[in-house]
């Protein structure tokens, strides 16, 4: 059962809404489907607490969206799971007649969620997503929500026992087969924990070893 008030905070009651659950229902697990919904409470306490004006339903459909592009379907695919996932959303949203400007919003915060220092410096939308996800894979943040609002989204949706192990379990899966996109982001760490043949390519011997400094 999905449970739409936590602490003051609500998922919206829309039809665009209500598509965009039943849609990541239907292709996630229940483990990715536990974690979007609470980023995007995370996210929307924060929010709140900081005075923020966003629009509720684009930013839940980043927060349910985020992690698509680590589903089945994308097996085969070669970009980055954050750029198949904002594809995703953005084919959602175009499909219901949203503005180009608000599934760039869209697009932008799902693309970057995994990049550090930047998602803070775009439009709250996209600081919020990336603050959300954070806060539901490492606890970054932890402190600054009350004992109350946590208490209340972890007896709601909660995380299960084996949250790190699974979590880290459904990135592998929907990153073994492209592991080049992982280079130069921590998801190259979930790499090398799974695949001990799993090389790091280090940027200073790119450099060194390019053919600019070749012809020197």
């Amino acid at each position: 059962m999905i449970i739409n008030e936590i602490s003051g905070v609500k998922i919206p009651d829309s039809k665009l809404a209500r598509e965009a659950t039943q849609f990541i229902r239907d292709t996630e697990s229940d483990l990715l489907f536990q974690h979007s919904t609470r980023v995007y409470f995370w996210g929307a306490l924060s929010g709140k607490r900081k005075g923020l004006n966003f629009d509720p339903e684009l930013f839940y459909t980043a927060a349910m969206f985020h992690d698509i592009g680590l589903t089945a379907g994308f097996r085969e695919s070669r970009l980055r799971f954050e750029v198949d996932s904002a594809n995703a959303a953005r084919d959602f949203l175009k499909s219901r007649g949203i503005s180009e400007a608000d599934i760039e919003r869209v697009w932008l915060a799902i693309a970057v969620h995994t990049t550090p220092g930047i998602s803070a410096h775009l439009h709250p939308i996209a600081a919020l997503t990336a603050e959300g996800v954070m806060m539901d894979l490492v606890g970054f943040g932890y402190d600054e929500f009350t004992d109350a609002q946590r208490d209340a989204v972890e007896a709601t949706y909660p995380h299960p026992a084996q949250f790190a192990e699974d979590l880290l379990q459904a990135l592998y899966d929907g990153l073994e087969h492209r592991p080049e996109t992982t280079q130069g982001t921590g998801l190259a760490d979930v790499l090398a924990d799974k695949d001990p043949h799993f090389q790091r390519r280090d940027f200073c011997s790119l450099m060194r070893n390019s053919r600019w400094s070749a012809e020197k």
